[in-house]
């Protein structure tokens, strides 16, 4: 293998390779899959919504404006058959064709997980080699920049858990005048009446004063 020597050599090998394996994916396929594939791009094509719809406007008119021979009335039920048989053979094709998507799409998937994990493992690694050469040359990791960093931030969480509290108290004095004023503009309750024990000691101290 020849070594890479430069960005777009590596971008032309990586596209040469996914051709080549888009091509080995599309050359195992079964006759059934590669027949279902054709007509669900065919299918799923403006063409063949166009020429569809032309059909059955053609059928409906004919149908409609015919003088002598009526071959499917009015609701036409012949054209309701046909289009009846057509979903039923069309969706069965067209969910053959997706699940072998699904099968490549899994596929791909896996790979680029794997790639990732791969990926992860040697950034690790460089990041551990660049310690050992910092510690190895005497360099110092600017530490104190990240905790100046660190400081700096939580401050500013702090600074706006702040102005939350200070406005939430702001919003409750509000409420609380608001409150006071519905009070004091509310009339003043009326004196209760005596209560009939108090009528009964007034009158007994009466009784005495005349004994």
């Amino acid at each position: 293998m020849e070594p890479i020597r430069s960005i777009d050599e590596l971008a032309r090998r990586n596209v040469s390779i996914i051709a080549e394996m888009e091509r080995a994916a599309s050359g195992v396929r079964s006759r059934g899959e590669r027949v279902a594939d054709r007509i669900a791009t065919a299918v799923g094509s403006w063409p063949f919504i166009l020429a569809q719809s032309a059909i059955l406007g053609v059928w409906i008119i004919l149908n409609l404006l015919a003088w002598s021979q009526h071959w499917d009335p009015y609701p036409f039920i012949l054209l309701n058959l046909a289009l009846s048989f057509q979903s039923a053979y069309a969706a069965p094709i067209l969910m053959i064709s997706q699940n072998r998507q699904a099968k490549l799409s899994e596929r791909r998937n896996h790979l680029d997980l794997q790639i990732n994990m791969l990926a992860e493992q040697e950034t690790t690694e460089i990041l551990r080699l660049l310690r050992m050469l910092c510690e190895h040359t005497g360099l110092r990791l600017d530490e104190e920049r990240a905790s100046e960093e660190a400081i700096r931030q939580s401050s500013l969480v702090k600074q706006i858990q702040g102005e939350i509290e200070s406005q939430i108290e702001q919003v409750a004095e509000v409420l609380d005048a608001h409150a006071g004023e519905a009070r004091s503009d509310d009339p003043a309750p009326v004196t209760a009446a005596s209560s009939p024990a108090s009528d009964r000691t007034q009158v007994s101290r009466e009784d005495c004063a005349a004994g």
